[in-house]
């Protein structure tokens, strides 16, 4: 029999408002499933259950008294540990931060609380989100979902494991070089990259940056668009907000693929994509291809995109993370102090390139979308590896550029601003998860997510390429990740 905390969102809050499901009781589930498997996987560090709790009652009183009910009314939630949550430890994963309890929320958060979310814990995170495997000294390694030796990606990697095992219906996440996108793929759940400004970020260091954004992290397309319509909002501080969103953001899932040109990309002419991968994705693009108007092989002209990204990405370590390298080398791990130290290399000419060129990809990609609507890829370059490695060094035997390089796949589409979502379909060769990438044009967030609602329900009932389910009675079984080799050592 299904237990409420393995309910997608969409179906828990269907019930709750027709009062067929109390929030308590879908509460204490998503609190007995963290008790049983957490331990095998690491995902939810900080948590908050006694709080949760009170919330909960309260959203079961005002469904009893006919209260109107938000979108997220009664829904437990999942807060990545870069966004402060008040009252709960926020530790961005970093040794500076241990202790760190805000005495209140940031807006993502208050606005999912406001549509009636409940926080029931922190997600666990890299060290400031630096990286993509899921490993900090604070709160230890994150393992995935389907093997917990094995990397959960990241930065959103405790969201997108919480999600895969059930323990949250919904999980926030961000995202600069993939980081929702990542590990949505390496654990077989949907993590959606908006538009920049379409979530709105008070705390971004740099205000007109479109690299990093916040987005929504679901078990399905539709409760990724669920907590998306609790996340979008205007808010004045973040300058790249746009007042037209108002408060809401419903997007249409009734998309016809029949009447959209398609264009298919493993590499988009530059991601060191595993053969592996290749596989896999050719596989799932000779099955998707028949149902859309016009389909053919092609991509943007991304010349130029690991050069441009490399600096802008280290530009803004420097602005967030430089007075830390230099007061505290002692307390940041690796990955920082080489952002930091790259970012300093950086001279005003390098910068201008970036920028410059920057926009130049930009305009190349806007007209490559006069002649398609949507494109296709793997979200990543490789399948899990393991935690313990910091990052692939070598993708099929040739080196990767940077630490970062093996996110090229999704850092492509950041650089521009395009939104893409990662969407699960099946498992590849290694029995590990696969996830198909989805880009959009321009602004075209709601197309992406109709897009992905349409694929995700024609490949529903196909064995081979529906959503997939980790083990649990497997995790429940296994000895907890905190016994393993450099468990609590910066990754």
């Amino acid at each position: 029999m299904t237990e409420p905390c393995d309910l997608t969102a969409t179906e828990a809050r269907a019930l709750i408002g027709r009062r067929a499901l109390s929030p308590v009781e879908l509460t204490q589930s998503c609190i007995a499933r963290i008790e049983a498997v957490d331990h095998a996987v690491n995902a939810i560090p900080a948590r908050d259950f006694d709080r949760a709790l009170v919330a909960a009652k309260t959203a079961e009183g005002a469904v009893m008294a006919g209260a109107a009910l938000g979108a997220l009314h009664g829904l437990p939630v999942g807060i990545k540990d870069l966004e402060e949550t008040e009252g709960l430890l926020t530790t961005w994963g970093s040794p500076i931060f241990a202790r760190h309890i805000p005495t209140a929320d940031c807006g993502m958060v208050a606005r999912i609380k406001a549509a009636g979310g409940i926080v029931l814990g922190k997600t666990n995170v890299p060290e400031f989100g630096a990286g993509a495997n899921t490993r900090n000294v604070v709160h230890g390694a994150t393992g995935n979902a389907f093997d917990p030796s094995k990397s959960a990606a990241g930065s959103s990697g405790g969201s997108a494991v919480a999600l895969a095992t059930g323990m949250v219906p919904l999980a926030s996440g961000s995202d600069t070089g993939g980081s929702l996108r990542n590990p949505a793929a390496f654990n077989g759940i949907v993590g959606f990259r908006p538009s920049p400004g379409l979530v709105p970020s008070e705390t971004r260091g740099f205000g007109w940056s479109n690299l990093p954004v916040l987005g929504p992290m679901g078990r399905n397309v539709a409760d990724t668009a669920l907590l998306l319509s609790a996340m979008a909002s205007d808010d004045a501080r973040d300058p790249l907000a746009f007042p037209q969103c108002g408060q809401h953001f419903s997007p249409p899932l009734g998309i016809d693929l029949g009447r959209l040109r398609l264009a298919i990309t493993p590499d988009f002419g530059f991601a060191p994509t595993e053969n592996l991968v290749r596989r896999a994705f050719a596989q799932r693009a000779a099955a998707i291809a028949p149902w859309f108007g016009e389909a053919s092989e092609a991509h943007p002209d991304c010349s130029g995109t690991d050069e441009a990204f490399e600096v802008l990405r280290a530009i803004g370590m420097v602005a967030s993370h430089g007075a830390k390298v230099r007061e505290r080398p002692q307390d940041c791990g690796p990955n920082i102090i080489d952002n930091v130290a790259e970012g300093m290399r950086y001279g005003v000419e390098d910068i201008t390139r970036a920028l410059s060129e920057q926009t130049k990809i930009y305009r190349r990609w806007q007209g490559f979308f006069a002649g398609h609507d949507v494109i296709i890829s793997p979200a990543i370059t490789i399948t899990p590896r393991p935690w313990r490695e910091l990052f692939p060094a070598q993708i099929d035997g040739k080196p990767t550029r940077t630490y970062f390089h093996w996110l090229a796949l999704a850092y492509g589409a950041t650089l521009v601003g395009h939104p893409a979502v990662s969407v699960p379909l099946g498992l590849d060769e290694a029995g590990m998860p696969f996830g198909l990438q989805i880009v959009g044009p321009r602004g075209g967030d709601a197309l992406v997510l109709g897009v992905a609602a349409a694929i995700e329900a024609a490949c529903a009932t196909d064995p081979a390429l529906r959503r997939p389910v980790p083990d649990l009675a497997v995790l429940r079984a296994a000895p907890p990740i905190s016994d393993m080799p450099e468990f609590k050592t910066f990754g």
